[in-house]
C-alpha cells in the first residue's frame, strides 16, 4: 500500500536524483512519485506552486509542502523513518524548515550544476 504520495519536478537533476535513492531506499512501494513536470500529470495544487516547493500526502492526509513534505516520505521509508519522526518535533521541523527555504535560494545554481 502506499503510504505517502510525493509530488516532485521530474525536470529538475536534483529532484530527479534525489527521488531516485528514494526509490533505492523504497523497495516496498511505500512512497508514488508524481512529476509535476510532466504537463499531462493532474496537480491537486496550481503547477507553478508545486513546481516551487516539494509536496507531499501522507495517506488521507492535508497535502504538506517543504520540510514537512520531506518529513512525511522520509516516514514511509525505513531507513528515513526516524529522521521523519524527529521531524514531528514542531522545533526540528521548524529548523528544517528554514533550513529547506535557504535551499530554494541556491536551488537554480545547483540544478544547473548537476544538469552539466
Amino acid at each position: 500500500m502506499t503510504r505517502v504520495t510525493v509530488w516532485h519536478d521530474g525536470a529538475c537533476p536534483l529532484c530527479a536524483r534525489e527521488m531516485a535513492l528514494i526509490r533505492r531506499l523504497d523497495p516496498a512501494s511505500n512512497v508514488r512519485f508524481v512529476d509535476v513536470s510532466d504537463a499531462t500529470t493532474v496537480c491537486p495544487l496550481d503547477r507553478g506552486e508545486m513546481l516551487a516547493r516539494f509536496h507531499a500526502q501522507e495517506y488521507g492526509g492535508a497535502i504538506v509542502s517543504g520540510a514537512a513534505a520531506f518529513a512525511a516520505m522520509w516516514r514511509a521509508v525505513p531507513l528515513l523513518r526516524p529522521f521523519g519522526l524527529l521531524a514531528r518535533n514542531r522545533c526540528m521541523l521548524t529548523l528544517l524548515e528554514w533550513l529547506y527555504r535557504r535551499f530554494l535560494r541556491v536551488r537554480p545554481r545547483l540544478q544547473r550544476l548537476a544538469g552539466a
